[in-house]
């Protein structure tokens, strides 16, 4: 029996209906169409199931063709499409009429016709394998849908092919443990259940960059799906091997919702499991349509192909990989097994300098037992060719220390001929054991909270981050990365510091609730664990905040990169301090008001009628015409100026203790006004006001809470003079350093604030 069944969306009245080349589907006589059913928890699928004489078919006959038609409330009936195409099935002779096998032709939506039908049994039978010649092999298939046979027609998929040939051709036996949904995480977790009790002799590992979420995670992800996905698979090899059987890799196939970026790391990915040293099931250049999409009239939907797809899958499969029997299959796991064991010399010289690699392990290991440092470099040509005739490292990869336990060894990185490419230091008397850093992105070893081809940020426990920088460029993390924040979002609040270099400037990673709050940096070609010291509550956390009078403390705090989002005063000129006070104790309010804003056209600035001493001049684009239409710019400063408040006020807010900065000359009752309502404003926290003008110190001694250095910074002359700047910022670094400020404890105020 067939249960033909179709989706469809109905209006009141209407009705779905089967017509077809056979008497009882109306020989295409929409008058005596056949009516199919829905119900209320299955709307908007329709279905009907239809028992059919075999004894009514010419014998010739081999496949049904029908089509759906909706009927409207007066019964008139419309086809589902008008340009010839016919849905068809497959007569199977032994189901026609069959009441207990249930065969369900899962048809595409109404008016989507495939080329080639997708049916299943209801009742699912469990496939009997071909039974186990003398010489047989036992080859078991681990994967996902695709391997399991979805969309191919009874789920005789590319493996169901394939488990018949090599019965036939070898007396292999094939066992499919694939799984709907499968990836390599969840596949790593099974392999012990499912695998391991089977004994296999060879293991095919048939995954997709699909099922990871390649085409649907966000662009900054993608990298991290590839990596997780590639590790992974090394991971799975690796658990085949241990076990003693060979393994196998199905490759990769295409998706209907690649894009081009999808597709470059598809073919990436592709090339580099084509230098893996294992059997590869190579289909994709026989499935891709050069996009990354499948080839027309081959698939079912975006993830899988149709029956003829599965059938160009199993003719790309190179059955002789098969062609083993068990006394061969022995001798093949002992050398394997040998050789995996197996270190060879690529290089020594005579003053105990030496290189040993493993090229079926991937690692590689330097010893440098001389009484000397040693450089290995791009121009060391007799090293460099021994690593490529010998080492068999992967081409464009990067490899770890796996016994750099604190990460403050450096990253090797391969170049496409087998050589290193970047400089390493190799200091005495030590012994480097490197890995590809796959292994590190592996699944079961860390979970990838970012990577984006270059930086790799991993939790490697809830206590552990390492973060990987494979690029040639120091990488600045910071809060007003978005990705970056959140990703670190998935760590345990707290604060996580390097334990090799625990007062170095930026090796403090402070994360809060929503993720990253402080600045970390990551050297070039350089690993770095950071553990886990305290939670967040244990460190006193000081904010500076800005107060005016020009920018100067901003371009300061730049240079030092203490800088995060802005704030009001970090870009306008405030010339008054009594300004100042009166919009922080009133919480910036009026400060974007358009009706105390005028546009000066003879300087481009924009003076605030309420504060004379407050003014703008970062505000008027070069192509705004401020005399005749302002608005733009009002609304502008509006959205921009009332986040800057909303950070000053959250800082004031969540920070332990504050620090103030004002440059510029000013008198000692404006100072005493501020540091008065400063007091009421700060509510009991601890806060300090830095005052650096060209002004003897006598003139504010004994301002509680205050700090004067006779000082002037010169915005003017900083953008003039780069090192007028770095002197600047020297004495200011300084002055902080003294205050116990660091960016080990620097409060870092997010980009958009909670209210």
């Amino acid at each position: 029996m067939y249960r033909f069944q179709v989706k469809a969306s109905t209006q009141n009245g209407e009705m779905i209906g089967i017509v077809g080349s056979i008497p009882q589907l109306g020989l295409w006589n929409t008058k005596k169409y056949l009516p199919l059913q829905t119900s209320g928890d299955r709307y908007p699928i329709w279905w009907i199931d239809v028992a059919i004489d075999a004894s009514s078919l010419p014998e010739s006959q081999e496949k049904i063709e029908y089509k759906y038609v909706r009927i409207d409330a007066d019964g008139k009936a419309q086809w589902e499409t008008d340009d010839g195409a016919n849905r068809w099935v497959s007569i199977e002779p032994e189901y026609l009429n069959s009441k207990t096998s249930t065969i369900i032709v899962d048809d595409t939506p109404f008016g989507f016709v495939n080329a080639y039908p997708y049916g299943y049994f209801e009742k699912a039978i469990a496939p009997v394998p071909a039974p186990l010649s003398p010489d047989g092999l036992k080859v078991l298939v681990i994967g996902s849908s695709v391997a399991l046979g979805c969309s191919a027609w009874l789920l005789k998929g590319w493996a169901s092919h394939l488990g018949k040939a090599l019965s036939e051709k070898y007396g292999h036996q094939t066992i499919n443990r694939s799984q709907l949904g499968a990836n390599v995480t969840s596949t790593i977790e099974r392999f012990a259940s499912v695998v391991v009790p089977e004994k296999p002799d060879i293991v095919i590992i048939a995954l997709s960059l699909g099922n990871e979420g390649l085409a649907y995670c966000r662009p900054h992800d993608r990298r991290a799906v590839q990596r997780r996905f590639e590790s992974g698979l090394l991971q799975l090899i690796k658990m085949t091997q241990d076990l003693g059987a060979i393994p196998m890799i199905g490759g990769l196939y295409p998706h209907g919702d690649y894009h081009p970026e999808h597709n470059w790391l598809l073919r990436d990915t592709h090339h580099r499991m084509l230098g893996w040293s294992v059997p590869m099931l190579n289909w994709l250049d026989a499935l891709d349509n050069g996009y990354g999409g499948w080839k027309s009239e081959i698939y079912t939907d975006v993830a899988h192909p149709n029956t003829l797809g599965h059938q160009m899958m199993f003719e790309s499969i190179n059955l002789d990989l098969f062609q083993m029997k068990r006394d061969r299959l022995k001798m093949i796991q002992t050398t394997t097994d040998h050789k995996n064991l197996e270190e060879i010399r690529v290089y020594k010289d005579k003053f105990g300098f030496q290189i040993l690699a493993c090229p079926e392990a991937q690692t590689l290991r330097i010893i440098n037992g001389s009484a000397y440092p040693y450089n290995i470099t791009a121009t060391w040509k007799e090293l460099q060719e021994a690593l490529k005739r010998k080492a068999g490292l992967t081409f464009g990869t990067s490899y770890i220390s796996k016994n750099d336990e604190l990460g403050v060894l450096p990253i090797l990185t391969v170049g496409f001929n087998g050589s290193i490419e970047n400089t390493v230091n190799v200091p005495i008397g030590v012994d480097l054991q490197y890995c590809a850093a796959l292994k590190f992105f592996a699944p079961q070893n860390a979970e990838i909270l970012y990577y984006d081809g270059h930086l790799g940020i991993l939790k490697e426990s809830n206590h552990t981050i390492r973060i990987i920088n494979e690029s040639y460029e120091e990488y600045n993390i910071h809060p007003m990365w978005k990705e970056i924040r959140s990703a670190l979002a998935a760590m345990p609040a707290g604060v996580y510091h390097d334990p090799v270099h625990p007062d170095a400037p930026f090796r403090t990673m402070m994360i809060g609730d929503r993720g990253l709050e402080s600045r970390v940096k990551a050297p070039a070609k350089s690993t770095m664990l950071l553990k886990y010291k305290c939670k967040l509550s244990e460190i006193n956390r000081i904010a500076i905040l800005p107060l005016g009078d020009r920018c100067a403390a901003r371009m300061l705090l730049y240079k030092m990169e203490y800088d995060g989002p802005a704030f009001p005063f970090d870009l306008t000129r405030s010339t008054n301090l009594g300004d100042v006070t009166d919009l922080v104790v009133n919480d910036f309010k009026d400060m974007w008001n358009p009706a105390y804003l005028h546009y000066n056209p003879q300087e481009r600035r924009i003076y605030h009628s309420k504060w004379s001493g407050l003014s703008f001049g970062h505000e008027i684009e070069d192509n705004e015409d401020p005399v005749n239409n302002i608005y733009p710019i009002h609304e502008r400063m509006r959205v921009r100026y009332s986040a800057r408040a909303s950070r000053f006020l959250y800082t004031l807010k969540h920070c332990d203790e504050v620090l103030f900065i004002r440059t510029g000359v000013t008198n000692r009752d404006y100072v005493i006004d501020l540091i008065d309502k400063l007091t009421i404003k700060c509510q009991g926290k601890p806060f300090r006001v830095l005052l650096i003008s060209k002004q003897a110190s006598d003139e504010f001694a004994n301002i509680p809470n205050l700090l004067h250095y006779d000082l002037y910074f010169s915005p003017d002359g900083m953008y003039d003079s780069q090192e007028y700047w770095m002197e600047c910022t020297k004495a200011m670094k300084e002055i902080l350093e003294s205050l116990g400020i660091s960016s080990q404890n620097l409060f870092w105020c997010p980009p958009n604030p909670e209210a």
